[in-house]
């Protein structure tokens, strides 16, 4: 098994894909010399979620490995960068490091899938997203180009629905670890029309973990 040492980036919400971007504004130190680092380096960051909100937290088992495309280093210290999603992964274990930040060692084997096209939606499915899209937009009082969301392909589209769609955790984390776009797709539309139907629509307090 070949793994891979990389800095990881605990954010709740925060979905990083293959082939999506992620911008991100980093201000606490830690995480300033992540970057540093990082930039000096291979330029690869690992997003994953954390199980809570403690200081050190327990972390979900899969992420998504990010190369920095772009940046921006503040006069404070400060930086704002894009991270481009290269593959998913499993950690296999945290290592120890005397770095402020953390790094894992990520397992890729269960994700080699992540470097091809995936294949396309069902007709069906794509119609179903849109549709129930269009609802949970609306529901939300989102003001969205319809016309330019279906210009996009269906990678983009499932994937930068998960990516803005304000789940919990346990739904952020089901959707990251959906084996393809299909079943993420699936999942979102499922996700979307639970959240609809709890108390208070769109903006209710629906939890799936």
């Amino acid at each position: 098994m070949s793994l891979l040492r990389v800095p990881v980036f605990p954010l709740a919400g925060a979905l990083l894909f293959p082939r999506a971007q992620l911008p991100l504004h980093i201000f606490e130190p830690r995480y300033r010399a992540m970057v540093r680092d990082a930039m000096a380096g291979d330029q690869l960051i690992a997003m994953v979620q954390p199980r809570d909100a403690k200081d050190k937290p327990g972390l979900f088992p899969v992420g998504c490995i990010g190369r920095i495309e772009a940046s921006e280093a503040l006069d404070d210290g400060r930086f704002n960068i894009v991270l481009e999603g290269l593959t998913r992964f499993r950690i296999a274990r945290e290592a120890e490091v005397e770095t402020p930040y953390r790094q894992i060692d990520a397992d890729r084997s269960a994700f080699t899938a992540d470097d091809d096209e995936p294949e396309p939606l069902a007709i069906s499915l794509r119609a179903d997203l849109e549709q129930e899209s269009r609802r949970y937009a609306d529901a939300l009082g989102y003001a969205v180009d319809w016309g330019a969301v279906a210009r996009l392909d269906d990678e983009m589209l499932v994937n930068g629905i998960a990516q803005i769609a304000p789940f919990d955790t346990g739904s952020k984390q089901a959707l990251i670890e959906a084996p393809d776009i299909s079943h993420r797709a699936d999942l979102l539309v499922q996700f979307m029309q639970f959240q609809r139907m709890m108390p208070g629509g769109a903006d209710g307090p629906a939890t799936l973990q």
